[in-house]
């Protein structure tokens, strides 16, 4: 029997998503791309006709071969002013050529797999770019807004605003308005996403135009588009001047579409984005488009947004926007023709001051990047592209080196002929002489504690401390280093700086002993209140907003820890668990006494765990080398005195005459077992275990080896570290 081919059983379902879901939003998309694509060529100074072929060309070419399925292409606000002045320097044909060749150098960066690396460029470099650019674009079409034309540069426009809006108006001004309220207040009062708001301020400006009989320059298309197409012609100008032309097309382009394609995965749920194949599909429309005398094509968020809100589903709804809009031209141009200018002018005013966000404003204030953002985009404005992002790049680095230098330097001196010095932060050579100059103020022949709270210290900085070091002890002086949290400092004496950071050396404060970390005076004083101190300066703002919300919400924990009191036994550390994780009972020898004997004080707690915070597992946890089961091997419980008769409650008897020369090891797993045992005389516990709302779980804890076993049926076997 022939069973149906994959293919023919996908189908119908492939066929329901495009109806159902691909052209609908097609047709959205479609909507947006007309006025846009028409705009953007008048404000880069290109023929209109332009901006429709390089629509058409993003939708169908680089929506078949795009890595982001979802994304769309065409032409994009961003690059109008980088066109704009190749129009003016080369001319509009040379300028197809300059779009055709910089679509084979992103060919290129595709095929090198460099899709990531275009991304390395800051995003407040790339959204201060945008911005300036949007500035750019609204300051000149309003010029044309107002009926007049724009200038040269950012600066003859803002110089001329003033002149332009006293100026005499014309039926353009109402127009443009008009179109600029209805985009700001349509979606504020109108929420239908399938009635985009371009569309409806162009199509009424459009009819207010037309009806009320105004004279107004309007667009201005080809009769027979496809015979009107302008074809590339080579550059006239220098090699040099072509090839930054050519470069600053691909780069801008390229960086564009990635952060779109990386802005539209985070819109839907679907297949992610492939980076060196979307750069190699702008590459290829990039390449078409300026062959076919179109504008530079890039993915643009605004449609890849309207795109995935409109329920797209595949790439189909891409392609079918650009061959909506190439029956348009072709069987519409007429209707085109009666929008009036000052509306795709009002249109790209606003859309390039969207390009302006306060929210990523406000979100490079919050992560102090806000400088690289307006240098960028002032930059951009009042000189031009390439300048403003070469100052923002500048400016990056400028802040990375200023934060690589931060760190704070204190001095104090607790005691007579005592000095305390703590370094807290980043420590790069850029930061060496201030260290210098601080450590040089400590008064000579002292006893220095030099502390060290670093993430990081370069060669250049472990120099000025260990030079300073060296001199001041050959002045009679001593000085003890201490480092926190890393040891970059006791590494680079030992000639591994940079080297590998996973080597033997002291644990962090808040994993090592006090003998480890607290100076011997302070152990003799009192090491419980250095403790406290190093708590509450470095431990304390760590876990502050976590014990908060526990304070808020009270405590939740999944376990019941039962184990030793012996000191060298730190149950969070072994379980690498936090506050709110475990409730613990600690006594001498992990005892569980059996229900209803002489202490109730552990069966207080359990019951508390079981039946008030509904633990849904307890753990008995015993440890190497545990002083109770030496004693109970000796002999001691049920002796006269209070740990006799504390040993008695554990219910095991481990005397030598009882063990027979069973290992002490073999003896601790049996204790931990026996309290297991135990466990199960409480009604409540016994409940638990019974509706399988609870296990009992044993542990054996090998000090020596910091290792942990599990304990089943009084067998010791290693936990799997996964």
């Amino acid at each position: 029997m022939l069973t149906p081919d994959k293919t023919d059983v996908a189908a119908p379902h492939r066929w329901q998503t495009l109806f159902r879901h691909d052209l609908p939003a097609s047709i959205v998309v479609f909507l947006i791309a007309i006025p846009l694509s028409l705009g953007i060529a008048a404000a880069s100074g290109a023929p209109l006709l332009s901006g429709l072929v390089a629509g058409v060309v993003g939708g169908v070419v680089a929506g078949l071969l795009s890595g982001a399925p979802l994304q769309v292409s065409g032409p994009a606000a961003g690059l109008t002013v980088i066109v704009a002045g190749t129009v003016a320097d080369f001319g509009w044909a040379a300028t197809t050529a300059i779009v055709a060749m910089a679509g084979v150098v992103q060919l290129g960066l595709g095929a090198l797999r460099l899709g990531r690396a275009a991304l390395a460029l800051s995003p407040a470099v790339v959204h201060g770019m945008l911005a300036g650019i949007g500035i750019v674009i609204a300051l000149s079409q309003v010029h044309v807004v107002l009926g007049g034309a724009p200038q040269s540069s950012a600066w003859e426009n803002l110089r001329d605003l003033p002149r332009q809006i006293v100026g005499n108006h014309s039926g353009a001004v109402l127009i443009g308005v008009l179109t600029m309220a209805i985009l700001v207040l349509w979606p504020r009062f109108v929420k239908i996403s399938l009635l985009p708001g371009a569309l409806v301020a162009v199509t009424v400006a459009t009819l207010t135009a037309s009806l009320g009989g105004m004279d107004v320059a309007r667009v201005d298309l080809p009769s027979n588009p496809l015979g009107e197409l302008t074809f590339p012609r080579w550059p006239d100008g220098s090699p040099a001047a072509i090839a930054l032309a050519v470069m600053t097309i691909a780069l801008v382009a390229s960086v564009e579409s990635l952060l779109s394609a990386v802005a539209v995965d985070k819109l839907h749920d679907g297949k992610r984005a492939d980076l060196n194949r979307e750069l190699l599909a702008q590459g290829a429309a990039n390449t078409v488009s300026g062959a076919l005398g179109g504008l530079p094509v890039t993915g643009v968020i605004v449609r890849s947004s309207t795109n995935v809100a409109a329920g797209a589903k595949t790439r189909a709804s891409a392609v079918l926007h650009g061959l909506w809009i190439a029956v348009f031209v072709l069987a519409f141009t007429a209707l085109l023709e009666l929008i009036p200018l000052s509306a795709l002018a009002a249109v790209l005013v606003v859309v390039g001051l969207r390009l302006v966000s306060l929210a990523q404003i406000k979100r490079y204030a919050r992560h102090r990047e806000l400088p690289t953002y307006l240098v960028t985009a002032f930059a951009v404005i009042f000189t031009d592209l390439l300048t403003g992002v070469a100052l923002g790049m500048a400016t990056a680095v400028l802040l990375m080196i200023l934060r690589l230098a931060r760190c704070e330097i204190t001095r104090t001196s607790p005691s007579e002929g005592r000095w305390s010095v703590v370094i807290t932060g980043t420590l790069a050579f850029v930061g060496a002489g201030r260290v210098a100059r601080e450590l040089s103020a400590v008064p000579p022949g002292a006893a220095v504690d030099l502390e060290l709270h670093l993430d990081y210290l370069d060669q250049g900085a472990f120099e000025a401390i260990q030079d300073w070091r060296e001199a001041y002890e050959r002045g009679g002086g001593h000085v003890t280093v201490d480092e926190v949290h890393d040891s970059w400092f006791h590494r680079a004496t030992s000639g591994r700086l940079g080297g590998n950071r996973s080597q033997h050396g002291r644990p962090p404060r808040f994993l090592g002993s006090w003998s480890q970390w607290v100076t011997l005076t302070e152990q003799r004083d009192d090491a419980m209140q250095a403790g406290i101190d190093e708590f509450e300066r470095s431990v304390a703002p760590l876990v502050r907003p976590h014990l908060a919300d526990l304070a808020r919400e009270g405590q939740k924990p999944e376990q019941l820890f039962i184990t030793c009191a012996d000191s060298r036994v730190v149950p969070n550390l072994i379980t690498t668990s936090g506050p709110g994780d475990l409730f613990t009972i600690r006594n001498v020898g992990n005892i569980v006494p059996a229900y209803g004997s002489g202490d109730a004080s552990v069966g207080a707690g359990i019951e508390y765990a079981v039946d008030v915070l509904g633990v849904t597992t307890i753990t008995v946890c015993g440890h190497s080398g545990c002083g109770a089961v030496r004693a109970l091997m000796g002999g001691a419980a049920g002796s006269p005195s209070a740990l006799g008769s504390w040993l008695a409650e554990s219910g095991v008897e481990l005397s030598s005459t009882e063990t027979g020369g069973v290992s002490e090891e073999d003896c601790i797993t049996a204790n931990v077992a026996q309290q297991l045992e135990n466990l199960h005389s409480y009604p409540s516990v016994r409940a638990a275990v019974a509706d399988g709302r609870m296990t009992l779980t044993g542990l054996y804890f090998d000090l020596a080896e910091a290792r942990m076993y599990s304990v089943t049926d009084g067998v010791r076997t290693p936990v799997k570290v996964s």
